[in-house]
Parts: C-alpha cells; structure tokens; sequence
C-alpha cells in the first residue's frame, strides 16, 4: 500500500516594511496575570460522574461538605454516587482585577467521569501561589456537544470531560500591582532583541520627549515619566507609538510528527552534497565573469548562479537554477516524495555541516 506523505512549508516571504506598534511586542514590567487553582466538584451530572468505588476522593469530599452543612451521615455508610464529578477549577486572574468582578474558569475532571455535561460546579476557592483565596467560583458547566455523522456513527468534537463557566468566579482579593518604580516605567520586550529595543529607544526619544528612555539590555527599556504628565496617559501614548522591529534570528522549525516545516525569510545555504538513503542533494554556486569590450567605459561583472540537483535512485530529478533558498530545497525534496524522516536528518546533516544558516528547532 502506497504510503502519502504532507509537508507543510510555510516561507515567510520579504514584505514591504511594515511598523508595528510598541504595545504589540513589549509589556509593561508588573502587569501581569495571575494563575488560580482550586478543587471542586460538579452535581447534577447525568449519570456520567465519577465510579465513587474507584475515586474514593470524591466520596470523602462530598461527605465533608456535607457535614460542614450539617449533615453527619452513619459511620461505615458507603455512599454509591453516579451524578457527581471531582474537578481541578483553573482560571487566569488579569491585573488590576478589583474585588466583584468577574472572571471566567475551567473545570476538568480528575477522576474517570464520562462527561461534565449538564452538571452544576459547586462553590470554590481559588488560590494563588501564595495559598491566599483570591476567587470564588460557581455556576453551570458548558460542554460542547457530538455531532451525529452519515450512517448512525457519531463524532465526538471536544473532550467533554473539560467544562467552561463564563464569568463564573467572583474576584475577592486584588493583587498588588505597581505600574511604576518612583518617576520611571520599564518596558519588557517580548524576545531578546538588542536592534529592536534601539529603535523602541529611539522612537521614544525622537516622538515624545529626548533622552528619557534608556534601553538597559536586549529586553527591558527604562523610560522616564516627564512631569506633569498623568501615568496612564503617557503609558498610552508610548505604546501607541509604531516602529518597524529588527528581521528575526533565521530559524527553521520542524514537526517531527506531522513533517510541517515552518521557517523565516533569513534562512540561507552555503554549497553542499548531502547523500541519505536513495536521495541526494547537490547545492554548487559558480561564477559568471562578464567583462566589457576593449576601450569601454564598462565595468567588470561577476554573477553567481547556483544550481540545486535533488535525484531519486528510485528515479525523479529536479533542478532548480534559481538562487540559494532552502524553501526550493525542500520543495525539490518534496516532490520527489522524500519523507518527513528524509528531511528531518537532510536538514540535520546540512546543519552539521555549517551549510545551514539558521537555528535548526525540532518539537
């Protein structure tokens, strides 16, 4: 049986140069979010729960809430629960949350429930990283449905062991959240990048207001507050301010389960023969000296050409006469029928060589 290989290669092309604006590609250092967690449980399932003989927790659970309520049920009482789910309640806390607001949460089952469909979560605390309550949660649980296919098959189109509750946490502790240290703000890149924090500098300096920004490293800027000038209002300003950001480090990264191959424009090949299995790939560059008749004002001019031979044993040749560009290599590769496994180790080999020019990244 004839086995299909798909790889996805995506070149991210040379655009006309396009700003992009501060707020895009840096944050303000101490805004951030915050991650709650607390254990739950979900009622009202329709016998889709957990088997309370092989979760006993959720047993123990439902008969403490219980007694808390009031109700003290016989010592030795084996309780057979079909209807209730114990839940991990998981949410993001966004900055400068105020107490009564409310955030949405995620419920997923850690025991061997069927389904969270239709069940009820049952009030619970969420907890930070420093074992403080900072959120209460409760409400109805939303799952997605299956969707019933052509011959009475069914196909299910989510895990419905993992439920959602819009806005179903109410916020009751704020986080401390300093936007500023004294008369300075400091901005966090989103990467390491020392061009781009230069022109974020510059740009700054040059629109709002000179020699208040300071780039400290590749990532943080410290940027002075002018006096006179509300904090908020000036934060808005400067990330609203557009700049055109450095070409990112050139790197090539593959899916060694799918055999999609994503890489950047920056990407480059030097001349090299690789030879795996019943595949071989041959990258020359000659140059082509032109030279200007006797007595002319021309100039001498050398042209490199680079040829890419890419041949099969099992038979298939492809020449591309065009510059140096992995994307026609793996294109050549491709259509010959090279597998992801072929281009995984081609790839690696050219990287060993130092023929690859680009961070080689494998996930």
């Amino acid at each position: 049986m004839k086995q299909f290989f798909s790889v996805l290669l995506l070149v991210l092309l040379p655009l006309s140069a396009s700003a992009d604006r501060i707020k895009d590609m840096a944050s303000i250092q101490g805004v951030r979010d915050n991650q709650l967690l607390g254990y739950g449980r979900v009622v009202g399932l329709d016998c889709s729960g957990d088997q309370t003989t092989k979760t006993p927790f959720t047993v123990q659970s439902i008969i403490s809430m219980l007694s808390q309520m009031g109700v003290n049920l016989p010592q030795g009482t084996s309780l057979q629960l079909k209807n209730v789910a114990a839940v991990m309640v998981t949410a993001t806390l966004p900055p400068f949350s105020k107490p009564g607001q409310t955030i949405d949460v995620t419920a997923s089952s850690i025991g061997n429930a069927k389904s969270l469909r239709g069940g009820t979560l049952l009030m619970t605390p969420l907890k930070g990283a420093d074992g403080k309550v900072y959120a209460m949660a409760q409400g109805n649980v939303l799952v997605g449905g299956v969707g019933a296919a052509s011959g009475g098959a069914s196909v299910q189109v989510n895990h419905l062991s993992v439920g959602r509750v819009p806005a179903g946490a109410t916020v009751e502790r704020a986080v401390p959240t300093v936007l500023g240290q004294g008369e300075y703000i400091h901005l966090e890149l989103n990467r390491n990048e020392y061009t781009t924090a230069s022109r974020v500098v510059d740009a700054i300096n040059g629109q709002i207001l000179p020699n208040i920004a300071v780039a400290l490293d590749g990532r943080a800027i410290q940027v002075r507050v002018p006096q006179g000038n509300g904090l908020v209002a000036f934060i808005s300003r400067v990330e609203n301010l557009e700049i055109n950001p450095a070409q990112g480090v050139a790197k090539v990264i593959i899916n060694a389960r799918t055999g999609s191959i994503v890489m950047n424009q920056a990407v480059t090949l030097d001349a090299c023969a690789v030879a795996h299995g019943n595949l071989t790939v041959v990258i020359n560059t000659d140059s082509a000296v032109s030279q200007p008749n006797a007595r002319s004002e021309g100039q001498t001019v050398v042209t490199d050409k680079t040829t890419i031979d890419v041949q099969s044993d099992k038979g298939g040749l492809v020449q591309l006469p065009k510059g140096v560009s992995l994307s026609d290599v793996v294109k050549a590769l491709n259509a010959i029928g090279a597998t992801p496994q072929d281009l995984l180790a081609i790839l690696q080999a050219m990287k060993s060589s130092g023929a690859l020019h680009a961070e080689l990244e494998i996930i």
